[in-house]
């Protein structure tokens, strides 16, 4: 009997511990910063006026093309320190959550979470009885993708 009652009691304070701990992860964020401004390099000092005809030195390096990896890379990191803060990775998706949280509380409940579910189903309702006939979910279909042509 003991252990069952100690069992018990372990469980809650448990399930408590984690509902907190769960809690505190939710938090809001207040939208990404911008990101930091970067420092001016220090400005060369004045050289001596030189004709650029007479310049000898080595040939400039070509511009190599970013692979794409590389491209989506820097999307992220918006300072060019060749590292993504999380501040950089959320940036990018906090105008997409603007726009989902209809009453700008900073929390989404399930109808602003689906809201393109919900137009798309309002919209195909013609007669506005919240039901949807089989014509008026045929409206709801996606659109074909258009199919590539090899380019072999």
């Amino acid at each position: 009997m003991k252990g069952v009652v100690l069992g018990s009691v372990v469980s809650l304070a448990l399930a408590g511990v984690g509902l907190f701990w769960w809690q505190g992860r939710a938090e809001i964020e207040q939208g990404a910063p911008p990101p930091l401004a970067v420092e001016a390099e220090p400005a060369l000092p004045d050289l001596p006026p030189v004709d650029p005809g007479e310049a000898i030195g080595p040939e400039p390096p070509e511009a190599t093309e970013l692979t794409r990896e590389q491209r989506r890379f820097f999307r992220y990191d918006r300072n060019r320190n060749w590292r993504i803060t999380r501040t950089e990775m959320l940036s990018t998706r906090s105008d997409a959550f603007r726009k989902l949280d209809k009453d700008g509380n900073n929390l989404l409940d399930f109808e602003e979470w689906a809201v393109a579910t919900v137009d798309k189903f309002e919209g195909a309702d013609a007669n506005g009885d919240n039901e949807l006939t089989p014509g008026e979910f045929a409206t709801t279909a996606p659109k074909p993708r258009k199919k590539r042509s090899c380019d072999c």
